[in-house]
């Protein structure tokens, strides 16, 4: 088997019937395989794919068990000499798996790539090229440098915009709704850690791969469809709440024992006024009324 691609489902019938879909309709040499990870869905969503695509390996949990831990559940039973984290709520290009697959194949030193990822809109998916988080790429990304001067490295750190996204580039992180990682890679650092429950757990991933040794690239030479939930309507508290909590567990991690008190300080107290004001945001907007909420955790 050359692809085990994993989705993990959350009350997104509609989104992964489309996205199954465009799976099947994919055009490559390559073998694959489809391991789908419902978290307890209360919709129809188990019994539709089940009719629709029942070559897809199903696993239903009795709970949600959050993105990671079902994304580890896909990966010890995968079969793949390559697995893909794929989001439910995206639609793949025929020629995707094909593209990255080559590529891939043409330069073993890479631990995990990326495609272009692109919104509903056209525009790009920003979190599908990034370096990671320090203290000082949040801090310019959160106050607004990034946006006051787009063509700065220093203060694009995080999302580097300086950089043109229709080029190909290692990079410090992909996004984890399309990842494709190597095997051997995943052998060498492990799967996803289990404490991020809903957000952050690609960022981690991907901060390990790199500390083994292993490249990460972005290569745009495809693409794939995001629908991200709309950021017009009110978000449950436990998506807010654990997008902020993954920032507190990836910095300590990975950054707490190499900055002083007073830095470390002042990050979780930005942190802090960040979920804050979030929440006081979130109050404001309408309530969602479209229940086929795309973030696992909802």
């Amino acid at each position: 088997m050359d692809l085990s691609i994993i989705i993990v489902n959350y009350n997104t019938r509609r989104l992964t019937l489309d996205c199954l879909h465009s799976v099947y309709a994919s055009v490559t040499g390559y073998t694959y395989e489809v391991l789908l990870i419902d978290n307890n869905s209360t919709d129809d969503s188990v019994s539709s794919v089940r009719n629709e695509f029942p070559q897809v390996g199903l696993i239903e949990n009795k709970e949600n068990v959050g993105f990671s831990r079902a994304n580890n559940q896909g990966i010890r039973l995968a079969r793949g000499q390559y697995i893909l984290l794929l989001n439910s709520d995206t639609i793949v290009e025929p020629d995707t798996f094909q593209i990255m697959l080559d590529y891939m194949n043409r330069h073993p030193e890479v631990g995990a790539a990326g495609c272009k990822v692109v919104l509903p809109d056209g525009s790009l998916d920003k979190a599908c090229k990034r370096g990671f988080p320090t203290p000082s790429a949040s801090f310019y990304y959160a106050f607004g440098f990034s946006k006051l001067f787009p063509d700065r490295p220093r203060f694009n750190q995080y999302q580097l915009g300086y950089l043109n996204p229709d080029e190909e580039y290692e990079v410090d992180c992909l996004v984890g709704a399309f990842m494709m990682v190597r095997r051997k890679t995943i052998e060498e650092v492990g799967m996803l850690d289990e404490e991020f429950f809903m957000y952050g757990e690609d960022v981690d991933w991907c901060y390990r791969i790199k500390e083994a040794g292993w490249q990460i690239y972005y290569y745009p030479r495809t693409k794939i469809i995001h629908y991200k939930g709309a950021s017009s309507r009110r978000k449950p508290y436990k998506i807010i709440y654990e997008f902020h909590r993954a920032m507190i567990l990836f910095h300590r991690k990975h950054y707490k024992r190499n900055y002083s008190f007073v830095t470390n300080a002042a990050v979780y107290m930005g942190v802090a006024v960040k979920f804050g004001l979030a929440l006081l945001k979130n109050k404001a907007l309408p309530v969602k009324k479209n229940l086929n909420q795309t973030d696992v955790g909802a």
